[in-house]
């Protein structure tokens, strides 16, 4: 049987590099939309396969629940931050609410 096996990264490193690599996979899936499929194919491509290996190697050390929600806050930043830098920015409102979603969620993982 297959197995997955790197050298022992701590867990903010894999949630981190989780979150990286989904936010990888939307940066090519926004450049797929925009029409430049190869790249965007290739870049989400990558993100997945990096969120994968990473988030198995994460889940054989902490709770699904837990786990789950520090991604999606980790990936949610560097979403919006990719958002920003590429003339997407959130309005007043919109960060607003995106700091109450993302205050919530460190509410429900601690």
């Amino acid at each position: 049987m297959w197995s997955l096996s790197l050298p022992a990264l701590s867990a903010p490193t894999l949630v981190l590099g989780t979150a990286a690599g989904y936010a990888l996979a939307t940066v090519g899936m926004k450049l797929s939309a925009q029409g430049h499929m190869a790249t965007g194919l290739a870049l989400a491509i990558a993100g997945f396969l990096a969120a994968f290996a990473a988030e198995i190697l994460l889940m054989r050390r902490a709770e699904l629940s837990v786990v789950y929600l520090a991604i999606i806050a980790a990936e949610t930043l560097l979403v919006l931050g990719y958002a920003s830098w590429i003339g997407e920015g959130l309005s007043l409102r919109q960060a607003l609410g995106a700091g109450m979603v993302l205050a919530g969620l460190a509410v429900v993982a601690v």
